[in-house]
């Protein structure tokens, strides 16, 4: 019960009510006079106090709310205090004038020792509060990083298929919501295999990291561009502002795209075939844009490897000449 009543005006302490001071003192004095009345000797007494002192901190190492140095001293100062307002009480009370004798020579070797105790509880409860801090820290930094190497390809850095689904959905939404169109173009390497075989894997995924590169030069910060897995890229263009825009980006990235590429020991022009699917014009939802676009992209590469924008009756537009000096 006493504690209890300790814990509750320390925290009220905290709130920079001086007045309770006084009444802590009142209350941790009558409790040393019960002691006393008790048979508790002087040290027992002091004892006592330098206990609920420990327990006041270790309330404050479970509850992750260390005690401050300041709090630490005016919670140490209302004790002192109570335990001469105990003694000098019961003495008073009692005529017991060596109560009070013994306190003097007794006390300052038992709260001293008692002092010290507490003094490195609360240190040790504040290295274990920043040991617990930083270990929580890490953990908060370690499943951010997994979440981040979940949503994006190992090898370019680029969003994985999960994480463009999810960022066409939102922009689905917002196109609904703001009459906005928006463009998913499927982008295939042709002939890709030929470049593993010819100068190996690791001379592929050099490529594969400089394709997606460039792709990224045309990446706008509402734009998501994601490796779709092997060879394949997808490319979400938000609000692109109308058919001829989208047709200049993405003979502007198949272009770019054309640039010779070092692999090894030589210098191999990568050619693409881009399909292009609009929102909503072909499709209300990301599968559906997805599908229609990697349908546009097969009819592209299996006529002039260029770029095709879907067309339902399957006539499908051509933009560009096969070869980067046509366009």
């Amino acid at each position: 019960m006493f504690l209890d009543q300790v814990v509750e005006s320390l925290t009220i302490e905290r709130q920079a009510d001086r007045a309770l001071d006084h009444q802590m003192i009142n209350m941790a004095a009558l409790h040393g006079r019960d002691l006393f009345e008790q048979g508790f000797t002087v040290e027992q007494v002091i004892r006592d106090y330098g206990d609920v002192c420990q327990a006041v901190t270790s309330l404050a190492v479970e509850t992750g709310a260390p005690i401050s140095s300041k709090e630490f001293r005016t919670f140490n100062r209302c004790l002192d205090d109570a335990i001469v307002g105990a003694v000098r009480e019961y003495s008073q009370c009692t005529g017991a004038g060596t109560i009070e004798a013994d306190f003097a020579t007794t006390n300052a070797s038992v709260r001293g020792e008692s002092l010290k105790a507490l003094e490195t509880a609360l240190t040790q409860s504040r290295m274990e509060l920043a040991d617990v801090t930083a270990a929580l820290s890490l953990a908060q930094q370690q499943a951010s990083e997994a979440q981040v190497r979940a949503l994006h390809d190992s090898l370019t850095g680029l969003p994985n298929r999960e994480l463009f689904d999810d960022r066409l959905a939102q922009a689905i939404a917002l196109a609904d919501r703001h009459e906005w169109t928006l463009a998913v173009m499927f982008l295939d390497i042709d002939e890709f295999k030929n470049i593993n075989d010819a100068y190996g894997h690791t001379a592929g995924d050099a490529a594969l990291k400089t394709i997606a590169q460039r792709l990224q030069q045309y990446g706008r910060g509402e734009d998501t561009v994601c490796r779709n897995g092997g060879d394949e890229f997808l490319y979400l263009l938000m609000n692109p502002r109308g058919r001829k825009n989208i047709e200049h980006i993405a003979n502007s990235m198949w272009r770019t795209i054309a640039q010779p590429v070092a692999v090894a020991d030589a210098k191999l022009a990568i050619k693409s075939s881009i399909g292009i699917a609009l929102y909503p014009e072909h499709g209300v939802n990301g599968d559906q844009l997805i599908k229609n676009a990697d349908a546009a992209m097969y009819r592209a590469k299996n006529r002039s490897r260029g770029v095709v924008f879907f067309d339902r009756q399957n006539t499908f537009e051509f933009t560009a000449r096969s070869t980067p000096e046509g366009r």
